[in-house]
């Protein structure tokens, strides 16, 4: 009898169309394209010598192989989770390696802090860390490069990476980082109070454009379009410039405390509306890995250690 190959993620392709209908409703349901999955289909029956599925009309179905594959696909995967998930139990954190990616301003804050805990509670642990800015962090475990990305939100933010990105994988809020004004010294909304409004005429610093977006929607709330004199994502250098009375910005209260606050710089919060939520993005069930979920909850106790709130 000929042997096939058959793999796991490949049967579980193949229970979802059987559960969806459609080659469009498995990608949604599994959250990958559509072009990835016809790929791996076409992979699957190049390695069966038999089609899986057919073009009915304007749309796809399983052949009958593939509906003998659907057919067995649960108990198949499902032994294969069961299994993985015994041997992540017996295993537990002893020796266990977790592979976290996060955002820039995480890197001097949230990291040696999360590496000192688990060093102290559970000393087995091993976590790798690389830095990503939250797209290409949530790519990153999507393609099981990272086990964890720890990421950030803006509220109304029409480019967040945990939308139509992230779907299939879980997103988790752990935290809230507030959004700061960041002034001179000697500027009148630093001494006397103020709004966005009355910042309308300043020169702002900015980051660049993909990272701008939720500056330009609160100067729009406040009335005004900001004139960008300057772009910068170096949290060191805008203060700097700040400091030298080139211009005003806004930083997350996480980026402002990375660092000693620069001689001649002031920071004001904005209302709690405009706050950055702070997430983390596993695949899903990843929380089940013991190791994992000893991670995940490092990071919910240092991130509230690091961004306490200043109001309601």
């Amino acid at each position: 009898m000929p042997e096939l190959e058959l793999d796991a993620a490949s049967l579980r392709v193949v229970k979802a169309i059987a559960d969806t209908g459609s080659l469009t409703g498995a990608a949604r349901l599994l959250g990958y394209s559509q072009p990835a999955l016809s790929q791996q289909m076409r992979r699957l029956e190049q390695r069966l010598g038999v089609p899986v599925v057919e073009r009915a009309g304007r749309r796809m179905r399983l052949t009958a192989a593939g509906r003998v594959l659907a057919r067995h696909a649960p108990a198949v995967t499902g032994a294969l989770d069961a299994a993985a998930d015994e041997l992540a139990r017996l295993k537990g954190v002893e020796a266990a390696t977790v592979r976290l990616a996060g955002f820039p301003s995480a890197s001097p804050t949230v990291v040696p802090r999360l590496l000192a805990a688990l060093s102290g509670t559970r000393p087995g642990l091993t976590v790798t860390y690389v830095e990503a800015e939250p797209p290409e962090a949530v790519a990153a475990v999507r393609d099981d490069e990272v086990d964890i990305a720890l990421t950030f939100g803006y509220p109304g933010d029409r480019h967040d990476p945990h939308g139509t990105s992230a779907r299939g994988l879980t997103v988790r809020d752990i935290g809230v980082d507030d959004l700061l004004l960041v002034l001179p010294s000697a500027h009148p909304v630093a001494r006397r109070g103020g709004s966005m409004a009355d910042l309308a005429g300043e020169q702002w610093i900015a980051g660049c454009p993909r990272c701008r977006g939720h500056l330009l929607e609160v100067c729009e709330r406040a009335g005004f379009a900001p004139r960008i004199g300057f772009e910068t994502d170096n949290t060191v250098a805008v203060e700097s410039l700040v400091a030298q009375g080139i211009g005003v910005a806004t930083l997350p209260r996480m980026a402002v405390e990375s660092f000693p606050t620069l001689d001649g710089v002031v920071t004001r919060p904005l209302p709690a509306a405009d706050a950055r939520t702070i997430h983390v993005v596993t695949a899903h069930g990843a929380d089940r890995i013991p190791a994992v979920a000893a991670v995940i909850e490092a990071l919910e106790t240092v991130v509230a250690s690091v961004t306490p709130r200043t109001r309601a």
